[in-house]
């Protein structure tokens, strides 16, 4: 199949959605996974065996299937034209000993049909990226036959974003959730842009014994052409990200979805008012012992 919901069954092949969607796709039943679809690996293939047009063009008859999907999703949504975030996402990625964590490409806040065809279109070229074929030479992993699938997911429009770590990253103590947080989308934190807050829970007591609270100069917003960074208000750059209890579901979120995963795990989360929106959830790769 070309087009798979994220919220159905079929979506949790990795072969056919790649890593970061059937990640998500397992969870979207049980926590708040933003609505999606994605065009799978064999559609990316329909891409890459045309004869005519080459890379730069979108093939037709899988083009009516994307404006149909793209159509139902803003049905879903209650819009006419609903604002998306455009992810690739490998077969071989957010696995077990290799994340591509930023090697493919990631669009956010598109609008309409022909924007979001074009930027998946930049997604499957981004397949052929000097820096991709470099990072998987380095992980020894094939260079040919790569399997690439693309989300179109609804874009949340976050008052703040986090990155949840369901283990100590640096120290490695397993018996703590650390989060990083700051304000609007999560690409500041992710792009290392803003200097977050940082929090540390314990995981027994879901305690808050540590916060380190920022000076966050910058943040990303959503605008009418996609996203922009801006400068954060003034009242707000020393302000705490987020409250006790805002943490407290974060970390608690973090350590079911560990549970879950079998393995400790970092998650791309945002608050839109009160509800917590799950992004992304991958294996914390750097704690992974080769077996």
């Amino acid at each position: 199949m070309n087009i798979l919901w994220l919220d159905k069954a079929e979506c949790r092949q990795v072969d056919s959605v790649g890593g970061k969607v059937a990640n998500l796709a397992r969870f979207a039943a049980d926590y708040r996974v933003p609505l999606g679809f994605c065009l799978t690996t064999a559609a990316f293939q329909q891409w890459a065996a045309q004869t005519e047009g080459g890379v730069d063009r979108f093939p037709p008859d899988l083009m009516v299937e994307f404006l149909e999907a793209y159509d139902e999703l803003s049905r879903r949504c209650d819009q006419q034209l609903a604002p998306v975030a455009v992810r690739s996402s490998a077969v071989d990625e957010d696995g077990r000993f290799a994340s591509f964590a930023g090697q493919y490409e990631t669009f956010l806040n598109l609008v309409g049909g022909t924007a979001v065809a074009d930027a998946i279109l930049r997604c499957w070229q981004s397949s052929l990226a000097e820096r991709v074929t470099e990072y998987r030479r380095r992980y020894g992993l094939r260079l040919d036959g790569v399997g690439l699938a693309v989300l179109v997911q609804q874009l949340v429009a976050a008052d703040s974003s986090a990155v949840i770590f369901s283990a100590n990253p640096v120290t490695h103590n397993r018996d703590e959730v650390v989060v990083n947080a700051s304000w609007g989308l999560g690409e500041s934190i992710v792009g290392g842009t803003v200097n977050p807050d940082t929090y540390t829970i314990d995981k027994q007591s879901l305690r808050v014994t540590a916060s380190e609270i920022a000076t966050k100069d910058k943040m990303t917003v959503m605008v009418p052409e996609g996203t922009k960074e801006v400068a954060v208000p003034r009242f707000m750059k020393s302000k705490p990200t987020l409250s006790e209890e805002q943490l407290i579901a974060m970390a608690s979120l973090a350590i079911a979805l560990e549970e879950q995963m079998g393995w400790p795990v970092d998650l791309e989360s945002a608050y839109q008012g009160d509800d917590l929106y799950l992004l992304q959830c991958r294996l914390i790769t750097t704690l992974i012992e080769p077996q």
